[in-house]
Parts: C-alpha cells; sequence; structure tokens
C-alpha cells in the first residue's frame, strides 16, 4: 500500500462488502428447476446426496436470503398436523423458483431425480 501514489485508486478498483452470489444457493436453484415447487428439508434431502455436506440450517438461511433477493419465491404454506417435540402442528413453506434464478442445469440433480423415480 505504501507503493501506491494514489491511495483512494487502489480502494476503488475493491468492491465493498460480501459478494451477494452463493454457491449453496445456486445448487439449490439447480435443484428447484428440476422438483418445481418444495419445501426446505426435501431440498436438503436431494442437496446432501448431490452436492457436498451442508447444515439443514444453512439450507433454510439460504431459501430465505434467496427469497429476500428474488431468486426463490414462496408458493404456499402448509400445516401439517402430527405429533412433534413442539406442538400438534409444524409449517411447512414450499418455495419455487423467481424472477432473478438463473439455472445452469446440472445434469447430476436430474440423474439422480430420475434414479430415484424408478
Amino acid at each position: 500500500m505504501a507503493n501506491y501514489i494514489n491511495k483512494s485508486a487502489f480502494f476503488s478498483r475493491m468492491p465493498r462488502g460480501r459478494p451477494v452470489r452463493s454457491q449453496i444457493r445456486q445448487n439449490i436453484v439447480e435443484i428447484l428447476y428440476f422438483l418445481g415447487s418444495a419445501c426446505g428439508y426435501d431440498i436438503y434431502k436431494v442437496y446432501i446426496e448431490v452436492y457436498p455436506k451442508v447444515t439443514m440450517r444453512s439450507i433454510y438461511y439460504h431459501l430465505k436470503k434467496g427469497a429476500s433477493l428474488d431468486e426463490f419465491k414462496v408458493d404456499k404454506i402448509e400445516k401439517v398436523k402430527g405429533e412433534y417435540s413442539w406442538g400438534p402442528e409444524a409449517e411447512k413453506t414450499f418455495y419455487i423458483l423467481g424472477p432473478n434464478a438463473k439455472p445452469g442445469i446440472d445434469s447430476r440433480v436430474k440423474e439422480y431425480l430420475d434414479g430415484r423415480k424408478k
């Protein structure tokens, strides 16, 4: 930094903050492209089979972040009755691709889902 005469030129070239792009979120876009509509847990089950392991918490974080960036949209919210540790019902949020999603059409996801259907 001491070698630069104009220090402001050095800082103006570096973007500020963290990049908006995320590989985990892009992988979720690939999964939703083939599934159409899915809840977080269903996305997580496919994700850990096709891509490197992540936590379920990370999947839910990226679904929420992607919804705020319009990469995902909430399709529907269902209340499911059952006997859970937290009470008599659970809430499932189903997501679909939003207008800012740019799927690259990963063949690994398609092969896995085709193999699972047979």
